[in-house]
């Protein structure tokens, strides 16, 4: 893997682009990362996926709830689905600092 030092843009290959796809810098401005950058880029990847998906499976959590209360069939089942509803923003709303904290430390 290398990096634009412009821009912070990751090339994936063996050799550093000849111009960065993102910022146009050239070859020159790539550093190639050590195993260690590359192990850590791509464990942040694949978290920074699990949170998205994260995130995802809290609206479908959320849609779920609004339902559940619309519906509106006993004070338990409403009581049952806004505590869902609060839980899911919360995790959401976790999931996406998390991934926020990751791309400000560079680990996307």
């Amino acid at each position: 893997m290398w990096k634009c030092n412009v821009c912070g843009y990751i090339h994936n290959g063996t050799e550093a682009p000849e111009v960065c796809p993102k910022c146009g810098a050239a070859s020159d401005k790539f550093a190639k990362l050590t195993e260690e950058q590359e192990t850590l880029i791509t464990k942040s990847s694949r978290t920074n996926d699990l949170h998205m998906e994260l995130c995802q499976l809290m609206d479908s959590i959320i849609l779920l709830s609004e339902e559940g209360m619309e519906i509106n069939l006993d004070p338990g089942c409403v009581s049952t689905f806004k505590k869902a509803k609060e839980q899911a923003e919360i995790i959401k709303n976790i999931a996406k600092a998390e991934i926020a904290g990751h791309v400000g430390k560079g680990k996307w």
